[in-house]
């Protein structure tokens, strides 16, 4: 199955941004208030949540939570913040609490289900409803095995309504069934504003000149789609040329030899982004995902994770360590571009991008910015306080 595309207007925008919104530290503050908190966040997986107590926390912004599966297998998320002094109730990124989770500051503890356990020294405190005391509770939605979590309601719809119109051609994935391989969610630092990695990634017109390996897995074969509604697509249909790199060829080799996918997923690398920060990367041989949070105007950490699929043989297994090779170099590459873009605005020479068709997909994105936040649409930078 394929989607069309959609072709830029006529009288489309072809300027991005002004310079000013990649280094404001006021308007990081509301992009942080009106677009992170109230869009859906990819935290991990189901699968990296394999038994009750097994947990995954995730921070944004201002704002922390902590995914958990309860003793009734329901993965469940709330704020990690205690409800006596507000500390983190856990404080790693991952791992196990086979009953009961203890607040490290004055040993609180709370069900797997959120609800209060027990206060220590209670007799000095009020009697405390376990509910009412329990850990808040953060909005939650599986999406094919995968976990969003949202602080604050918005005007997006849910994962499903977004992603629906995806559904056929993500079918054969079973996303459903991934199994997590395990490892750091966290893949890279960057120096850089968020919205530079976003662009980056927003377009494959560099991929040419920028990334020898992609250039050989699929070259011309790419396309990348709009943002429509929140969501966007971009497939690279691989190469029949013989390729130049050794891991290329290797994979390229190995992938023609699985038949768990239909045409052209078989023979393809597919990516499904979520405004405004999360990335799908849906491989022959694997399932990935990554996405920028925000740290400060200059400061962004890329997350994510990788899945393998059910059942995997010695030659997808193979076949995934090259498709991780593949990816590391890109994503290389791709770091020194966002450092040396996101320096520009800074400079006295600096105007104003301009955007190819082959970046339509950078402009979507801008577009989605400037309906949330019409404050970027200004040329120069504001008064501070025009932007709250």
């Amino acid at each position: 199955m394929s989607i069309s595309i959609a072709s830029p207007p006529h009288d489309w925008n072809r300027k991005g941004l002004p310079g000013w919104t990649y280094s404001n530290k006021h308007l990081f503050k509301m992009e942080m208030k009106k677009v992170f908190s109230t869009h859906w966040q990819l935290v991990c997986h189901s699968s990296d949540l394999s038994e009750p107590g097994a947990y995954v926390t995730f921070d944004i912004g201002n704002e922390r939570a902590i995914v958990v599966r309860g003793k009734d297998h329901v993965v469940r998320a709330f704020h990690n913040l205690c409800r006596h002094r507000g500390s983190r109730v856990v404080g790693d990124s991952s791992g196990v609490c086979k009953n009961v989770l203890t607040c490290p500051f004055h040993g609180w503890s709370y069900n797997l289900d959120g609800t209060l356990l027990g206060a220590s020294r209670a007799s000095t405190l009020p009697k405390l409803d376990p509910v009412k005391w329990g850990l808040k509770p953060v909005e939650t939605e599986i999406w094919q095995g995968f976990v969003f979590i949202r602080f604050k309601k918005g005007k997006q719809g849910s994962v499903k309504s977004l992603m629906q119109r995806f559904d056929e051609e993500l079918a054969p994935y079973e996303l459903d069934r991934l199994i997590s391989i395990g490892g750091d969610f966290v893949f890279a630092e960057a120096e850089a504003n968020w919205k530079s990695m976003r662009d980056v990634d927003n377009e494959g017109y560099h991929v040419a000149t920028a990334h020898p390996s992609l250039q050989d897995l699929y070259g011309k074969n790419y396309v990348d789609e709009p943002f429509i509604n929140g969501t966007s697509r971009s497939l690279g249909q691989f190469n029949e040329s013989p390729s130049k790199q050794w891991s290329v060829r290797r994979y390229r080799n190995f992938v023609s030899q699985l038949d768990h996918l239909p045409e052209p997923q078989n023979a393809s690398w597919l990516y499904v982004a979520m405004f405004p920060n999360t990335v799908l990367g849906l491989y022959p041989d694997s399932v990935i995902f990554y996405q920028d949070i925000p740290i400060g105007p200059k400061q962004t950490i890329q997350r994510g994770a990788v899945y393998r699929y059910p059942n995997e043989t010695r030659l997808m297994r193979a076949a995934r360590y090259l498709s991780g090779r593949i990816d590391g170099l890109t994503a290389g590459e791709d770091l020194q571009l966002t450092k040396w873009t996101d320096e520009a605005p800074l400079s006295s020479g600096f105007d104003r991008i301009l955007l190819s068709d082959l970046e339509y997909g950078v402009a979507t994105f801008h577009n989605h910015l400037r309906t949330i936040l019409p404050i970027v649409n200004e040329e120069t930078e504001p008064d501070p306080q025009a932007i709250k």
